[in-house]
């Protein structure tokens, strides 16, 4: 059995105005009728697979959580920490043996067959003692993600050559023409124990930050708190700058799967279903000689008129409006920058 760790964490402030600290964006309906939260619950309820996931994630998420999934199995962190703490602590809560799929509670996945097949093979090298990263076969040349480069063939996946970070255009377009690289998708599979034993070795002081939490912990029902002053003295880090890129059992499994991470508008309208003329809008909205446009709006109609690859949202009484090839700085409007 796969047990599946769900990770909830951050605002998605660069969906701004509709995702927000109050408002974050996993416990949205961004596509479908499900929230990107539900629909990572969905992926692994197949009991047959899976075991009951464990979700981690703060104070701040609890009450989303609560209302879009019932009473789950959930670590509340006590403070934010990044990655490397938070999947910690559910390493410490389980058996050693268990094998953790650990998945992002924000992204979206389309082939949910290729989802599980992908965690399959992945689970199957963690059983063995590799740290796995699930990595998504690229389908252009992005610069917004972090790359992975295959190494040996290692049974159902590879061993990673190297981790890169987000690369300039022209990096990218290499990537994709050489074959061998993969985006690095943040999900990961290792068993709890191998987890804990390379967190010790690479970062001590979190490793005996989150036992000491853990160790002082409480339950309360199917929700466990782990202690607040030694949790916050851990030093936040992402398990891939902990972990993954210092380990020497560091692997990869590929896939292709219809997967985003919805980190920005400009992917939120790539994840959607565009019109002949790669517009992306409701019936609340009237284009006339414009392409490449999306609208959302909570109200009032949008009209667009010879424009192209622009955004404009409208949401409690905010209006967005931006070119596709600036929604990375989106996040600076929702910090109050001008």
């Amino acid at each position: 059995m796969i047990q599946p760790v769900i990770l909830c964490g951050g605002a998605g402030t660069r969906l701004w105005p509709i995702s927000t600290h109050e408002r974050p964006k996993p416990f949205l309906k961004l596509i479908g009728e499900r929230t990107l939260f539900q629909q990572a619950l969905d992926r692994v309820a197949d009991p047959g697979r899976f075991a009951s996931p464990l979700v981690v994630a703060g104070e701040g998420h609890v009450d989303f959580i609560s209302q879009q999934a019932g009473d789950h199995r959930l670590i509340v962190e006590p403070a934010a920490r990044n990655t490397a703490p938070a999947i910690a602590l559910a390493a410490a809560r389980l058996d050693p043996e268990a094998v953790m799929l650990v998945c992002p509670s924000d992204h979206y996945i389309a082939d949910e067959s290729s989802f599980a097949a992908a965690a399959g093979r992945a689970a199957e090298l963690a059983g063995e003692g590799w740290l796995v990263s699930i990595g998504i076969e690229p389908t252009r040349p992005e610069t917004g993600y972090g790359y992975i480069q295959r190494g040996e063939a290692l049974g159902p996946g590879h061993r990673v050559a190297r981790f890169v970070e987000k690369p300039d255009l022209e990096r990218a377009r290499e990537f994709l023409a050489d074959g061998g690289f993969v985006w690095n998708a943040g999900i990961f599979a290792f068993r709890a124990g191998t987890f804990l034993e390379e967190l010790a070795r690479y970062r001590p002081e979190m490793a005996d930050a989150v036992r000491e939490a853990v160790r002082q912990g409480s339950e309360e029902g199917p929700r466990f708190y782990p202690a607040a002053q030694p949790f916050e003295a851990s030093q936040g880090e992402s398990v891939d700058y902990a972990i993954m890129e210092n380990t020497d059992h560091a692997a990869v499994v590929a896939a292709e799967m219809g997967w985003s991470d919805i980190g920005n508008w400009d992917a939120l309208m790539s994840a959607r279903q565009a019109d002949a003329q790669g517009n992306v809008c409701g019936t609340d909205a009237r284009l006339l000689g414009s392409s490449g446009v999306m609208t959302q709006s909570d109200g009032p109609r949008i009209s667009v008129v010879g424009l192209e690859n622009v955004i404009v949202v409208v949401e409690d009484g905010e209006v967005l409006v931006v070119s596709r090839d600036a929604v990375q700085q989106v996040s600076k409007l929702s910090e109050g920058g001008q």
